[in-house]
């Protein structure tokens, strides 16, 4: 027990004697110190004492789409960090091709007296959906926020990134690299997220580039599936196309770029230059490491947790949209456009 005492104190900063009177409840030690060394105890992976061990304010429902694409369990993770801090019980539940639907879970959710449900890139994102279903679930009382994606048909509050900033960003600097035939790779055209970045894409190309925005559609934009075979599906037909640069919808749709381009023994940022979105874990560590926009992941994760609980207190957020702005993130697979090669004769 004296070695464990020594860790936690060292973990926490304090003395050994403080670690002791945390632990067996005894009164003189600051707040502030108390939850140090809590903390300290749940990073080195003891167990709390009973009596220790915070009464839950109550379960939070989050629903998210599957867990394969990385940025899901990163904004998982930061709206249940967040819930904790706040002491409330995150409930993760996640679609899966095949399992439960959005309508299953957030059935399952509320029969467990769940106080409110966060939704991420669902059915409200699919502007073929019924937005119906949310109207019944705000009739049943269950408080709720939807991040990424929007509707004006619900009465909720909205967490999204700024998609047409987005792809601005990307546009602006692929284009200071000198290309002029710059690409965009994304998911079904259903999703507001994707006309949005569309929307960006199209006016960014038209006043840097003085592009025709019939020809930008029809040449420069190239729909499929936000998965990395999607993304190498896109890219080659953009290829096809003459395209210098490619920018994506996700990081893992870039990294289908990135294979597409070696596939035709192409290499990357030499012959052409990829960018993603997202930013999400580990995509730093790719050959080559991926330049892309970052979402604001921690910001947009924060605001659903504080705006959902708003809500729980019966002090509701507007009914409208948050937007967050995304940041360009340079790495190594964007460079400057080669110069076409003259004419042999």
């Amino acid at each position: 027990m004296t070695a464990r005492l020594a860790d936690i104190a060292a973990q926490a900063g304090v003395s050994e004697a403080t670690v002791s009177r945390v632990l067996n409840g005894k009164p003189g030690v600051a707040a502030t110190t108390r939850q140090s060394v809590l903390a300290a105890l749940d990073v080195l992976g003891y167990e709390r004492p009973v009596r220790l061990r915070g009464r839950s304010a109550g379960l939070v429902g989050l629903i998210t789409p599957e867990l394969e694409n990385p940025i899901f369990p990163a904004l998982a993770q930061v709206i249940g960090q967040a819930l904790t801090r706040q002491g409330y019980t995150p409930v993760l539940a996640t679609q899966t091709p095949g399992g439960s639907t959005e309508d299953e879970l957030t059935e399952m959710l509320v029969d467990r007296g769940v106080a409110g449900i966060i939704f991420v890139s669902g059915l409200h994102a699919d502007t073929s959906a019924d937005m119906d279903r949310y109207e019944q679930l705000r009739a049943q009382g269950v408080p709720f926020v939807l991040v990424d994606g929007f509707s004006d048909k619900v009465r909720a509050p909205f967490i999204s990134p700024d998609d047409r900033a987005a792809m601005r960003l990307a546009v602006t600097h692929l284009v200071s690299l000198g290309h002029t035939d710059i690409g965009l790779a994304l998911g079904p055209k259903r999703f507001v997220p994707v006309q949005r970045k569309i929307e960006g894409f199209v006016r960014a190309v038209r006043e840097q580039l003085g592009l025709d925005e019939d020809a930008v559609h029809e040449r420069l934009v190239q729909h499929s599936l936000f998965t990395l075979e999607g993304g190498q599906a896109a890219a080659a037909a953009l290829m096809d196309r003459g395209c210098t640069a490619v920018v994506c919808a996700s990081d893992m749709m870039a990294l289908g770029a990135i294979r597409a381009a070696r596939q035709r023994g192409l290499e990357v940022p030499d012959d052409i230059s990829v960018v993603g979105f997202d930013d999400s874990p580990l995509i730093a560590f790719t050959d080559p490491p991926l330049t892309t926009v970052r979402k604001p992941v921690p910001a947009m994760g924060q605001a659903a947790v504080n705006t959902l609980l708003e809500e729980i207190a019966g002090t509701p957020a507007p009914r409208s949209e948050f937007v967050f702005m995304p940041e360009l993130v340079v790495r190594g697979s964007t460079a400057s456009a080669r110069k076409a090669s003259p004419p042999k004769g």
